[in-house]
């Protein structure tokens, strides 16, 4: 009861709030991947152990796919920490795993990552105008940079399933938060989609293992698909 009140709230807050008014309205169109890079924010080790709005198996699985996603759609991977040999801890080994290219900036401290002037220097080099945002905690790491560079004119998406923070109410004022800001929030399986376009692509088999990796039961749709093909072969 509690969680539906304050969804509520919420929802009430972001469409009477003067900022909604006053924020530009996003650009209503898909992602272009020719135009997007992949921000991943303090994934740390530490700080998944402060996440309670979502299991910490489909935050890692989530991460992972984006990063997954974004490499077969040659989507650049940017990712950064603000003190890694702190009690935050490392970043999870499976980001770049998936994303072996993937650029790493380290921090000096600072809370935002785009109040690193390496990390933004490296955002700009890529000439990319539409940056997807996910990171831990949500309300801080991903909210104060989509704010910021929402303002220097960049389009801004916040994956909410790739993120994590410490309640429902954070996660939840948080992307109220987001949306006053003009920032558009998003899911995995969206951004996965939005780079995958069409299913007549040589790598459509590489996408389908990625929406079967964080939603089993599409896995189980596509083991069932094969195995009546494999029978119908066999009549």
């Amino acid at each position: 009861m509690m969680n539906h009140a304050i969804r509520l709230l919420v929802l009430l807050a972001a469409l009477v709030s003067p900022a909604v008014a006053a924020a530009e309205p996003p650009k209503l169109r898909l992602i272009d991947p020719a135009d997007a890079v992949l921000l991943m924010l303090d994934h740390q080790t530490g700080l998944f152990q402060t996440v309670k709005d979502i299991s910490l198996q489909e935050l890692r699985t989530n991460a992972t796919v984006l990063a997954k996603g974004a490499v077969l759609a040659k989507v650049p991977v940017i990712t950064t920490a603000s003190e890694p040999n702190g009690p935050n801890g490392p970043l999870m080994p499976e980001l770049h795993e998936a994303a072996p290219g993937a650029i790493y900036v380290g921090r000096k401290g600072e809370i935002s990552a785009w109040e690193n002037a390496d990390f933004v220097k490296t955002v700009k080099g890529t000439g990319r105008k539409t940056l997807i945002m996910a990171g831990v905690w949500t309300s801080v790491c991903v909210v104060f940079p989509a704010i910021q560079a929402k303002a220097e004119g960049y389009d801004v998406y916040a994956v909410i399933d790739a993120s994590g923070d410490m309640s429902q109410m954070a996660s939840q004022v948080s992307l109220a938060r987001l949306v006053q800001a003009g920032v558009v929030p998003i899911t995995t399986n969206a951004v996965v989609g939005e780079f995958q376009r069409t299913w007549n692509r040589p790598d459509a088999a590489k996408f389908a293992e990625l929406y079967a990796t964080f939603a089993p039961h599409y896995r189980a749709a596509i083991e069932s698909f094969q195995k009546a093909h494999e029978v119908g072969g066999k009549k």
